[in-house]
């Protein structure tokens, strides 16, 4: 594989990874933060905003499943497609911890 089908496993997992929490939270009806909040990942987005931010990225992520060529199995795809998953999942576990605190 060349470093762009890495490129685009790594972003494919992040991707999909990040459209559960938006969908999730849109289609139960809560308020949830999105990069189009005031202020940008910080504020609270409408339920509606967060699914179809989510779905956005469910198709972004998918498209890029593809190019990646993650669903061939080749085992550094994979790792590359998880590291993305593991990286956007941490990362907003973090940034999220704290987003009811006044």
């Amino acid at each position: 594989m060349s470093w762009s089908h890495y490129v685009a496993c790594l972003f494919a997992g992040m991707l999909l990874a990040n459209a559960v929490p938006h969908l999730v939270q849109g289609v139960c009806g809560n308020r949830f933060p999105t990069p189009f909040a005031k202020p940008p990942g910080k504020g609270l987005s409408s339920p509606v905003v967060n699914a179809v931010w989510g779905l956005g990225n469910l198709v972004a992520g998918t498209i890029l499943f593809r190019v990646g060529r993650v669903a061939g199995w080749d085992a550094s795809g994979v790792t590359v497609f998880f590291v993305g998953v593991a990286v956007i999942s941490v990362g907003s576990s973090l940034n999220f911890a704290h987003k009811d605190a006044a």
